[in-house]
């Protein structure tokens, strides 16, 4: 399995720009990636699957000290997300991924409430529909759902 984990784009913003969209697709494509893992937002970003590989633009801050910074309120960088991908062992082409959910307070991960949860599954969703998938909650767990997936049990 190759991961590539790359620190790019903006700190705030759901953008994602054509050029780390076409360079995401070249690792996939021509250099054999099997998972792209974005960094550098402060908050969970739209999710790809390209040829059966996931792109995670921008994952978010798991810890932070970012805490009571104003000016960023609309992105809630107080709520993050924990991914777990499973890929095909043989393929490395991506069967499923699960997301929790998680509520930053005083340097501390905890489990959000259910608004949190909505809120997040439902900024997710129309990030990742941009891209053609899109993201459901199941008993408190984030679940993308894409027609690229191998394994379809969460269609």
């Amino acid at each position: 399995m190759v991961v590539a984990s790359i620190h790019w784009g903006a700190n705030w913003g759901f953008d994602i720009p054509d050029a780390h969209r076409r360079f995401a697709h070249e690792l996939i494509d021509h250099a054999g990636v099997d998972l792209v893992h974005g960094h550098s937002s402060h908050h969970p970003k739209a999710i790809e699957v390209h040829a059966g590989r996931a792109i995670l633009y921008g994952c978010g801050d798991f810890i932070n000290d970012y805490e009571g910074i104003p000016g960023h309120l609309d992105y809630r960088a107080d709520l993050s997300l924990m991914y777990f991908p499973e890929l095909d062992r043989a393929t490395g082409e991506l069967r499923s991924l699960e997301m929790t959910p998680l509520l930053m307070r005083n340097m501390r991960l905890r489990h959000p409430g259910v608004a949190d949860v909505r809120w997040l599954r439902e900024t997710m969703d129309r990030e990742c529909g941009r891209y053609g998938a899109r993201v459901v909650e199941r008993d408190g767990r984030l679940i993308l759902v894409s027609e690229s997936l191998t394994d379809a049990r969460d269609r």
